[in-house]
C-alpha cells in the first residue's frame, strides 16, 4: 500500500487515478422522492447529517425577499413534539453542535454528533420537516432579530453594502439581484404566513436531500431513513421558470457612500456557470485564471499591486463556477496611501489584459494548478466539508460522482486555455464596477450579534 502522503504526492503529480483515494458514497430515493446519500467514512466514530432543500433566495418573488432565510430561523422554534428552542437543547445533549445556512439556492441544516446519536438527529429533523409550528409569536419575536442581524451585517458594513448595491446592478433581471438577508422594506412587512407558504411549497421530502459522512453503515442509514423521513408524504413543487439575464450592454457603475476608513474597489464580469462537467471547459479555465491571480501568496495580484508597485493595500479575486444560476468573476482592491480608486481599478484590468496579451508561464500554471487540486484532496480530511461537497454538487445540479472528473479536468487546463477566457470574458461591456466612498466613521461602537442568529 502506498503511504497516505506519497498517494497525495502522486495524485497531485497525475501519476495515480483520482479513484484510487476517494470512497464512492452510496446513495437510494425514498419512495416520498427524497434522495439519500451516505458516505462511510471510519476515522473517527461521528458522524455528520445534513438536510439540503432546493430552494434559496433565488426562488423567492419582489417584495418577498428574505423569506427562505427567514424560515430558516423558524425552523428552531418548534413542533407539535418539540418545543421552541427545544432543537438546540437536544443536540446539545447528545455531545453535538447544529446549524443551518441559507444562500441564493439553496437552505440547509446539520448535525455533527456522536455516530450513536443518529437516529435521533435524524428523527428530530424529519419531525420539523414535516411538522412545523409556525407560531405568529414566535415569528414576531425573529423577525426582530433577522432585522437586527441585517442592520448588524450589512447596513453596519460598508463592504457588505457594496457587494449587495454591486449585485443589484450588475443583475437587472435575474433574482441574484435580491440580497439574501432580504431587503429591509419586505421583512418589515413580512407576516407568519407568509413563511407558511414558503414552507408548505418548497419543504417536502421531494425537494430535498439528505447525506450523511461519517462512520455509519449505509444500510442502517438508509433503513432509518425510511423509518422517519419516508413517513412524510411528497407534495407537487411550484413550477420553476427560468429567468435568463439579458445580455449586458456597457459597463454599469454603482458607489456606495459609508464609514469607513479606506475606500474600495469592486470589479465583477459575467461569466459562464459550469452545466456540463465533461463537456464545458471555460469555467475551469477561469477557474485556474483565479488562482493565477490569487491562489497563494506568490500569485501575481499581491505580488505586482501589494508588493511590488505598492498601489493597493489589499486585493483578491474570486470566481464560484457552481450555482443554480448565473457567476460573476470579482475582483477586489483596497488602494494604498497616495492612490486613487480609478488608478487601482485600472491597474486590476490591466493584470487581467496583460495575461490576455502575453498568457502565463508553465510554473505558474503548475503552482496553481497544485493549489486548486490539493484544496479539492484536503476536503477529504472533514467529515463536513465532505458532506458539504457532495449536497452543494447535488442542489446546483451536478453530481458528487462528478468530482473526481471536475478535478481532472482542472489538471487539463493549460495555458492557452487561460489566456483564452482572460480575452473572452473581461471586456467593459460586461463589467460592473462597485465603489465604496469611505465616510466619517462614527463614535458610536458597533453592534454585537443580535440573539438567535446562528450562522
Amino acid at each position: 500500500m502506498i503511504p497516505r502522503k506519497s498517494r497525495l504526492l502522486a495524485l497531485l503529480l497525475g501519476l495515480l487515478p483520482i479513484g484510487a483515494v476517494l470512497a464512492n458514497p452510496y446513495e437510494t430515493t425514498l419512495k416520498n422522492g427524497l434522495k439519500v446519500i451516505v458516505k462511510e467514512d471510519r476515522r473517527a466514530p461521528t458522524a455528520v447529517h445534513m438536510v439540503w432543500y432546493k430552494v434559496g433566495s433565488m426562488d423567492e418573488v419582489d417584495g418577498t425577499s428574505g423569506v427562505a432565510h427567514a424560515l430558516e430561523h423558524m425552523m428552531f422554534k418548534g413542533t407539535p413534539k418539540v418545543g421552541p428552542g427545544e432543537f438546540n437543547k437536544r443536540v446539545a445533549a447528545a455531545g453535538g453542535r447544529d446549524n443551518a445556512f441559507t444562500n441564493y439556492d439553496y437552505t440547509a441544516y446539520f448535525q455533527q454528533i456522536p455516530k450513536q446519536k443518529l437516529p435521533e438527529m435524524m428523527a428530530l429533523e424529519a419531525d420539523r420537516m414535516g411538522h412545523l409550528t409556525l407560531d405568529p409569536k414566535e415569528f414576531a419575536k425573529e423577525i426582530q432579530v433577522i432585522m437586527e442581524e441585517r442592520r448588524m451585517r450589512t447596513d453596519d458594513n460598508p463592504q457588505s453594502l457594496l457587494f449587495e448595491a454591486l449585485n443589484a446592478v450588475a443583475y437587472s433581471a435575474h433574482p441574484y439581484r435580491r440580497p439574501v438577508i432580504g431587503w429591509m422594506a419586505d421583512l418589515e412587512q413580512m407576516t407568519a404566513a407568509d413563511l407558511r407558504h414558503w414552507y408548505q411549497q418548497w419543504y417536502v421530502p421531494n425537494n430535498a436531500t439528505l447525506v450523511v459522512v461519517g462512520d455509519v453503515d449505509h444500510e442502517a442509514v438508509f433503513r432509518q431513513a425510511e423509518k422517519t423521513y419516508g413517513q412524510l408524504k411528497p407534495r407537487a413543487l411550484p413550477a420553476r421558470k427560468p429567468i435568463a439575464e439579458a445580455p449586458q450592454k456597457g459597463i454599469r457603475r454603482v458607489t456606495v457612500k459609508g464609514p469607513a476608513e479606506l475606500p474600495q474597489v469592486l470589479l465583477a464580469w459575467k461569466a459562464p456557470t459550469l452545466r456540463d462537467v465533461n463537456k464545458d471547459s471555460d469555467p475551469y479555465a477561469l477557474e485556474m485564471l483565479g488562482a493565477v491571480l490569487d491562489g497563494h501568496d506568490g500569485a501575481r495580484l499581491t505580488q505586482h499591486l501589494v508588493k511590488d508597485q505598492r498601489l493597493a493595500q489589499s486585493v483578491g479575486s474570486g470566481y464560484d463556477n457552481s450555482s443554480r444560476g448565473p457567476s460573476l468573476f470579482l475582483m477586489l482592491g483596497t488602494p494604498a496611501e497616495g492612490h486613487t480608486p480609478a488608478e487601482l481599478e485600472a491597474a486590476l484590468k490591466a493584470e487581467v489584459a496583460r495575461i490576455a496579451a502575453d498568457g502565463v508561464s508553465e510554473e505558474e500554471l503548475k503552482r496553481a494548478r497544485a493549489q486548486l487540486v490539493a484544496s479539492q484532496v484536503y476536503k477529504r480530511d472533514s467529515m463536513f466539508a465532505q458532506a458539504m461537497e457532495i449536497g452543494q454538487m447535488e442542489i446546483v445540479g451536478l453530481s458528487y460522482k462528478s468530482v473526481e472528473r471536475m478535478i481532472e479536468k482542472l489538471q487539463a487546463v493549460t495555458a492557452a486555455d487561460v489566456q483564452r477566457v482572460a480575452k473572452q470574458y473581461f471586456s467593459d461591456d460586461s463589467l460592473t464596477v462597485g465603489l465604496l466612498e469611505p465616510q466619517p466613521l462614527a463614535d458610536a461602537p458597533r453592534r454585537r450579534a443580535p440573539a438567535g442568529v446562528r450562522h
